[in-house]
């Protein structure tokens, strides 16, 4: 027996997000294997499904990508109808390429529902496009996060710099590193930048400050996913906190720093 999978993209979150091929398919699915970002909300919605948890959070136990992959062709010769749920698009920063690969290389037939990415879901909480005229006419989403024993390029903050917007997925944990090398690469210290954590969910909280102060901004935030957010589409951005004047001294005192 060979089964369907199907990669379907869950949204940031709220159910009602979900496109309606993916609620279907859910609806439907022998065996859901999900992400850790995949909320109990959405996998209410299946309970005719077997349910096994593969996800993958940075800097806590998860499962190797090639175990998911295997368990993944496995699971696959046993049920009709495999539904793999990732947290946003599958096709970005969801390591669609390796479970794709797996399947057609063990001749198991592959398809891929696309889902709102959580930039989306942010932009649209905050009212804010993401582009706007006359002030951002490029996006970029990066992510500085590299596999294991890796060692990460800088072609990220590049990226980051040569974009009007962007959208750094997975960086919480090295805002350090993060906010010096785009301070580096010449980025005003005092540019917008905003964090959504736990974008489209009843939990979601935003704040915002200058760049020179995200390591601060990253202590604010709590235990959830959390996105970057950085342009000047963001100056009149709405959001739970706003830190940008209790933190002007420290915007002056980098830039300082910087420029001596």
């Amino acid at each position: 027996m060979t089964g369907h999978v199907y990669l379907v993209g869950a949204g940031p979150g709220a159910a009602d997000l979900l496109t309606v091929r993916a609620l279907r398919l859910i609806e439907r699915a022998d065996v859901i294997l999900y992400d850790a970002l995949v909320t109990d909300e959405i996998l209410a919605l299946a309970p005719q499904a077997k349910k096994v948890p593969v996800g993958k959070r940075g800097g806590r136990v998860s499962m190797d990508q090639a175990l998911i992959n295997r368990l993944l062709v496995s699971t696959a010769t046993k049920h009709s109808l495999v539904v793999r749920l990732k947290g946003g698009d599958p096709m970005l920063f969801g390591r669609a390429h390796e479970e794709i690969e797996a399947c057609v290389q063990a001749g198991i037939p592959v398809s891929v529902v696309p889902g709102i990415t959580a930039a989306f879901g942010a932009a649209s909480a905050l009212s804010t496009s993401l582009t706007q005229r006359g002030l951002s006419r490029s996006v970029t989403f990066v992510t500085p996060t590299v596999a294991r024993g890796c060692q990460a390029s800088p072609a990220w903050a590049k990226a980051v710099a040569a974009a009007d917007t962007s959208v750094i997925y997975m960086g919480r944990g090295d805002a350090v590193w993060i906010r010096d090398s785009l301070l580096d690469l010449g980025m005003p210290a005092n540019l917008p930048i905003v964090l959504a954590e736990d974008v489209s969910r009843p939990s979601s909280y935003n704040v915002k400050g200058p760049l020179a102060d995200l390591p601060h901004l990253a202590q604010q935030v709590g235990s959830g996913p959390v996105l970057m957010m950085i342009g000047e589409v963001l100056a009149e951005a709405k959001v739970d906190v706003d830190l940008f004047d209790v933190t002007l001294a420290s915007v002056e005192m980098v830039g300082s720093a910087k420029a001596g």
